[in-house]
């Protein structure tokens, strides 16, 4: 049974443009910080993959791809941990990105925390942290919303 869902960001508009606004101020934070492009589209795309959120997926693969992100890491990124594609500031952002969208147990968090710790400074890690943390909320607008993606 296919239940119609009712997109949220259209019945609610002041509050998804101010979720926009989040995003906005979120992505100028990303930037003040140093951290480029790519990794900042690396953090989206991880976080929509645990979401499960195509309609996500499909937006920043395009904006990884027009970042610089290649096609390998692109193909590969699910499995990051298996592969030496990924530099250590962006293996760092993937452990954040998915300790702030999965919550594990706190020993897991404190130990994938430490060692992005390790890779990131302050600014940038705070700033990883606010760009995985609006993915995942545009991520359950569009689930909840059940946007797709056209062909």
């Amino acid at each position: 049974m296919s239940t119609r869902r009712l997109h949220i960001d259209k019945q609610s508009p002041t509050a998804y443009k101010a979720l926009i606004g989040v995003s906005t101020a979120v992505t100028a934070l990303a930037k003040e910080s140093g951290l480029p492009r790519s990794l900042v589209e690396l953090v989206n795309i991880r976080v929509s993959q645990l979401n499960g959120c195509a309609s996500c997926l499909e937006v920043h693969h395009r904006r990884a791809d027009d970042a610089g992100v290649t096609a390998k890491q692109l193909a590969t990124i699910s499995t990051w941990r298996d592969t030496e594609l990924f530099d250590e500031r962006e293996q760092a952002a993937l452990r954040l990105a998915e300790i702030a969208t999965t919550l594990p147990d706190h020993d897991t968090a404190d130990r994938e925390y430490a060692r992005a710790r390790e890779a990131l400074g302050d600014d940038e890690l705070s700033a990883v942290i606010w760009v995985a943390a609006a993915i995942n909320a545009f991520n359950r607008v569009s689930i909840l919303s059940g946007h797709t993606v056209r062909p």
